[in-house]
């Protein structure tokens, strides 16, 4: 690419003589150095200068600063600058005028440096575009060289349109404009981006200026998200959100296009201000439940698939685009709602009753537990009162058991009809969710869908036989099962259970039963129908001493009464005893054994 140098002679040179030594001008050899001299640019080392460029190869640039010689500068030096020709007037940098091979050393690179930051700051100030070549990727964004500094451009001002592939950029030189500086850090950000903004603003005006809702364009898909899709319409972008692309459900919208596919939408509304434009795929076929059969409805049975799970429900196409929703509470006749993963799962197919088809709201209610028949229609029947059935327990509460027969049939049993001799605090003493247990229905609720159930009924009730062996003042030995503030829980024989309170508790020697001590109990209290027994082991001792007490009571009484008697009887005889004669003596002697027989 080097440009040809033409030197012209004069007709009336003597050859002869320059060639001979001669020195054909006049002049001295000083004063022709010096007139040489004269016609070059005084320069020095280490001072920037222009330069025009002579000759470029695929190498190397040859740059004349006329001097005494021309330089040679590497073309790396100026791969900013793709369009460098010759002619091009360029700021280099003196290393050397004269290194060891007396040659002259230029640099256009350290030109540049040395007045990068006063060329970057100018450019910042005035707005300037500037030429820049990307060096190479680095986190985030790329690396380019502008006026020999390395700034940094940020992904996101690479382009308008996101970027798949930053490689592609390495190497190649473009106009940038410089959007930050850090005099601090010697930092600098430059933007592609920003050069393009400003036509594709009025390019976007003049585009939304036209636009109406309905009309139909040709885009192309410039961006895929999870919530939508971004077209470009020629200069302005749309979203497709990833409710429009499809009359069916859409899990991904790159299900439904790719990148860089031309399709046709359909605007469906934009804002002139935010410059923010709706689009619709799927406006632009017809809605498929437009096209099921007219002659669907409430009541027919459908067979779909299960697209979509939630804990309320799960929604059934059983068309393309066509839905509908099976509520959790239309999957089982049970009135206990479960989550309906508890029923089916994405994927399966299944046979649904419609419940409810609006064909203007486009929306429709399905059901499947509809397919099977009622349990509560024929309950008297299927489970009378008296009947025995085995049940699964549910769940607990406070006052009970909530268990369930078969599916859509549950049943109530109340703590006080799980054992007729147990004392139950808590459902959980007794059985565990998940565990089967034997029940009979006691009494039917038909109208809230409930059945009273009791399991101590499955057996006699055995206080019948409690009321003939624990009779108030019998005697049994039991065991101090439990300590309260009140008293103590007694086990006594044939697993029932008794209660004494704490002044009866006490024994002979004064102290207090202890817990699980065996002892003997007197039943002090009786009562069938609140089945309780009221016992008391310090009754025992404290009768025995009360009978000891009353005899002793009742033998110092007679000895009292005989006493008062003799002294009664004492004067008479002493009276009748001067007079006394054989007969009476007889008489005296027989009262005398009356009295001590009495005694």
């Amino acid at each position: 690419m080097s440009e040809e140098r033409v030197l012209t002679g004069t007709p009336d040179f003597d050859w002869d003589q320059y060639a001979n030594g001669e020195n054909i001008s006049g002049l001295s050899h000083e004063e022709l150095e010096q007139a040489y001299n004269g016609t070059l640019n005084k320069v020095s080392s280490r001072e920037v200068v222009n330069g025009t460029v002579i000759g470029i190869n695929k190498r190397e640039v040859i740059v004349d600063i006329n001097y005494k010689q021309d330089a040679i500068i590497p073309l790396s030096e100026f791969r900013y600058n793709p369009d460098l020709k010759v002619g091009d007037q360029v700021e280099v940098y003196i290393e050397n005028l004269e290194d060891k091979k007396g040659q002259l050393n230029l640099s256009h690179k350290k030109a540049r440096a040395s007045r990068s930051w006063e060329l970057v700051n100018e450019a910042m100030e005035n707005q300037a575009v500037v030429r820049g070549y990307i060096k190479c990727r680095t986190k985030g964004g790329m690396i380019v060289d502008v006026f020999g500094i390395e700034a940094f451009l940020p992904g996101s001002q690479i382009d308008v349109k996101p970027i798949r592939d930053y490689d592609a950029y390495v190497g190649q030189t473009e106009d940038f404009k410089i959007v930050k500086i850090n005099q601090e850090f010697k930092n600098v950000v430059v933007s592609h981006k920003a050069l393009i903004e400003a036509e594709l603003e009025e390019q976007k005006k003049k585009i939304i200026s036209t636009l109406e809702k309905g009309q139909v364009l040709e885009g192309t898909v410039k961006n895929i998200t999870s919530y939508g899709v971004f077209i470009d319409l020629g200069g302005v972008d749309g979203l497709i959100h990833i409710t429009d692309l499809s009359w069916g459900r859409v899990s991904e919208p790159s299900e439904i296009v790719s990148l860089d596919q031309k399709i046709n939408v359909v605007i469906l509304d934009f804002d002139d201000e935010k410059k923010r434009i709706a689009l619709g795929l799927k406006q632009l076929t017809p809605h498929p439940r437009d096209a099921i059969d007219p002659n669907l409805k409430v009541g027919d049975i459908v067979k779909g698939k299960v697209v979509v799970m939630a804990d309320y429900g799960a929604f059934i196409e059983i068309a393309p685009g066509v839905e509908g929703l099976i509520h959790v509470s239309e999957m089982s006749w049970n009135q206990h709602l479960r989550s309906a993963q508890d029923f089916m799962k994405v994927g399966d197919e299944v046979e649904a009753v419609i419940l409810t088809l609006d064909r203007d709201e486009r929306k429709m209610s399905l059901g499947i537990k509809q397919l099977k028949e009622d349990p509560w229609t024929n309950i008297e029947e299927k489970y009378p009162v008296g009947s025995k059935h085995n049940a699964k327990v549910r769940n607990f509460t406070n006052f009970g058991i909530f268990v369930e027969i078969e599916e859509g049939v549950d049943g109530l049993i109340h703590i006080s009809d799980l054992s007729w001799t147990k004392k139950i605090k808590h459902p959980s003493e007794f059985t565990q969710i998940g565990e089967t247990i034997d029940v009979q229905v006691l009494e039917i609720d038909k109208e809230n869908r409930r059945l009273s159930l009791g399991h101590k009924q499955l057996e006699e009730n055995p206080w019948d036989v409690f009321e003939t062996v624990f009779t108030v003042g019998s005697i049994h030995e039991g065991v101090i099962t439990e300590l309260i503030d009140k008293g103590a829980v007694v086990s006594l024989p044939y697993g029932v259970e008794g209660f004494a309170t704490p002044k009866h508790l006490v024994k002979e020697d004064g102290s207090q039963a202890a817990a699980n001590e065996t002892l003997e109990f007197k039943v002090i209290e009786f009562n069938k129908e609140a089945k309780r027994i009221i016992l008391s082991h310090s009754r025992i001792f404290e009768d025995v001493a009360k009978e000891e007490e009353k005899a002793e009571k009742k033998a110092a009484a007679a000895a009292r009464k005989s006493k008062k008697a003799a002294e009664e009887a004492a004067p008479a005889i002493q009276n009748q005893a001067a007079s006394t004669t054989l007969g009476d003596i007889d008489a005296l002697a027989a009262l005398k054994s009356k009295l001590e027989g009495g005694e």
